[in-house]
């Protein structure tokens, strides 16, 4: 447990640095568990917080600290939970990446996480452990401006909404067939969810089942999700990702989308009317209730990136006050983008800039420059994803807990490449070598040094084929410096970047054979993941860990401890 006064002394720290409000304490208690829901109409067994999924949201403002205590009551399942877009400054071990920052929570234990909401913007909340995301443990963080400050866009009320897709087989069905020899894919989503909620065609079952309760349409925890909204009024929707594989496009029938914030940071408003969205992602969009105010309108979510044919689309109602909820729209959903047409999607990525009056002009170079090639690879058998040709491995000690004791035996001590074959490697092509290595080694960076990562996309082990990949950064911020199709050129692409007015977020799509460029601060004393977001990619070995300013890391709480060589310490 952290002591109150070294909560009290970061929130002290916030008020020196010109905040100037009084912070609050926000505590809540959480029950995890296993129950049964159809949130698509399907049956099966999920995890939940206090009975619900997508789990209660966190709000709060600026400077607060929050304290969620944990209880796991799943029977056989250990757990961690990780504050997605938290920096967690202070707190490195309270990030909730199992293996990574702490040993997980056992069942029938109750582990308590404490740490202070630096930034206002919209993060989201998920499990750390596993695939456990996919069954359901997630939902938001919304942090508002300290009280007497406003924001640099006007609207009338704010909601939030959770994207994301659904497998019927559990997750650990999901993790043994990734792990068998022959290699055996997931697949794609069952269905699309809306804030929990989805439509899978029952009538499509491969085996009619006896039981009249495992796929039923008329089970109200999969009626279609409804926003309500007040005509004339304008509506900040929150909108956030959280799918285990799918690129979506959202959108709302005969309304325009203008995007004014991504991953906590404002951004230079843009108008579109699909928002392509990445797992991990959070936006902020204003949509105004301007429409025929006698009719509803549809809002759909559809897979991008990857053909999905049997996947329906997601599907909830915008409901203009006071039409009846349960009133449908009179058009038929609208059509959804092609699949496979990366060029509105790479588009939209290069539109997002930082917002006038909130650039955080980066850096004009780095000390440091670090290139991940993205490949599919075999490893004994098995199908892995690499990074170097090198495919990640977790520790059964904790990595924050290791270098803090010097646990030299805890892990590699030998670091991961830092680059490719530049010169000689095809990204079109299969790579003829398919055989790939494993480690758990680590790139350790010089304390507030500045760090390029260039995020390179090749083709898979399938013939021409690249796929989409978010990437994600756990305990910082980075500057998108840009984005561009084919092989990075380190020689000429550089002098590309947007060093004006880029975007800072915390996580990133890079696109089928294209780059995509990062530069952050290495600033955070602590250990910190930055992987793939699709859940199977990173099970699979697409990630690594960055280590930074460990010496200047506080007293770690003994509740972390308790695995590997932590055991005793």
């Amino acid at each position: 447990m952290v002591p109150v006064r070294f909560l009290l002394l970061i929130q002290l720290i916030a008020l020196l640095n010109g905040y100037g409000v009084e912070a609050r304490i926000r505590r809540y208690k959480w029950e995890v568990k296993n129950e049964f829901k159809s949130p698509d109409c399907y049956r099966k067994m999920v995890i939940t917080i206090n009975g619900r999924t997508p789990g209660p949201t966190i709000r709060a403002q600026q400077n607060d600290t929050i304290i969620v205590e944990v209880t796991n009551s799943l029977f056989t399942e250990n757990i961690a939970i990780h504050w997605h877009g938290i920096r967690q400054i202070g707190t490195p071990w309270f990030d909730g990446s199992e293996g990574i920052t702490q040993c997980p929570i056992l069942p029938g234990t109750t582990f308590k996480y404490q740490f202070v909401v630096d930034r206002p913007g919209t993060y989201v909340y998920h499990a750390h452990y596993g695939m456990q995301r996919d069954s359901g443990l997630y939902g938001s963080i919304i942090v508002g401006l300290p009280d007497g400050e406003s924001e640099p866009f006007a609207y009338d009320y704010d909601r939030n909404i959770i994207l994301n897709d659904w497998y019927h087989n559990s997750t650990t069905e999901q993790a043994v067939g990734l792990s068998k020899v022959p290699f055996q894919w997931i697949g794609e989503p069952q269905s699309l969810l809306i804030h929990g909620r989805g439509r899978f065609n029952c009538s499509s079952l491969s085996v009619p089942s006896s039981d009249p309760g495992l796929c039923n349409t008329t089970n109200p925890d999969c009626f279609p999700f409804r926003l309500i909204v007040v005509p004339g009024k304008t509506y900040r929707l929150r909108v956030s990702s959280l799918t285990s594989l799918s690129a979506l496009s959202f959108q709302i029938e005969g309304h325009k989308l203008t995007v004014v914030e991504a991953d906590g940071h404002y951004v230079e408003p843009f108008v579109v009317q699909n928002l392509f969205i990445y797992s991990g992602e959070t936006y902020s969009v204003l949509v105004k209730a301007d429409q025929d105010p006698t009719t509803n309108y549809w809002i759909t979510s559809n897979i991008v990136s990857r053909p999905a044919p049997n996947t329906p689309p997601g599907q909830g109602v915008l409901v203009y006050y006071p039409n009846h909820p349960r009133r449908s729209p009179l058009t038929i959903p609208p059509a959804a983008p092609v699949w496979n047409d990366s060029r509105p999607r790479m588009a939209q990525s290069q539109a997002i800039k930082a917002r006038r009056g909130y650039i955080h002009t980066p850096p004009a170079v780095s000390d440091r420059v670090i290139v991940f090639l993205n490949t599919q690879n075999e490893l004994n058998g098995r199908r892995r994803w690499s990074v170097n040709n090198v495919s990640f491995t977790h520790p059964l000690t904790p990595y924050l807990i290791a270098l803090k004791h010097n646990l030299t035996h805890a892990f590699d001590q030998n670091p991961p490449p830092d680059g490719y074959d530049f010169l000689n490697y095809d990204i079109y092509e299969r790579h003829p070598n398919a055989n790939t290595t494993s480690s758990n080694g680590i790139h350790r960076l010089n304390f507030n040094s500045i760090v390029d990562v260039i995020l390179q996309n090749a083709n898979t082990m399938n013939p021409k084929n690249s796929e989409t990949h978010p990437w994600h950064l756990h305990g910082h911020d980075f500057w998108v410096l840009g984005y561009g199709e084919g092989k990075f050129d380190m020689f000429n692409d550089p002098n590309k970047y947007n060093l004006v007015n880029p975007i800072m977020k915390n996580t990133v799509p890079v696109h089928p054979f294209g780059w995509t460029a990062l530069r952050f601060k290495a600033d955070n004393p602590g250990a910190w993941s930055f992987h793939c977001h699709i859940e199977s990619h990173l099970f699979m070995g697409m990630g690594v860990v960055f280590a930074e300013g460990i010496e200047k890391v506080g007293k770690l709480p003994s509740s972390i401890m308790g695995c590997g060589q932590t055991q005793g310490l």
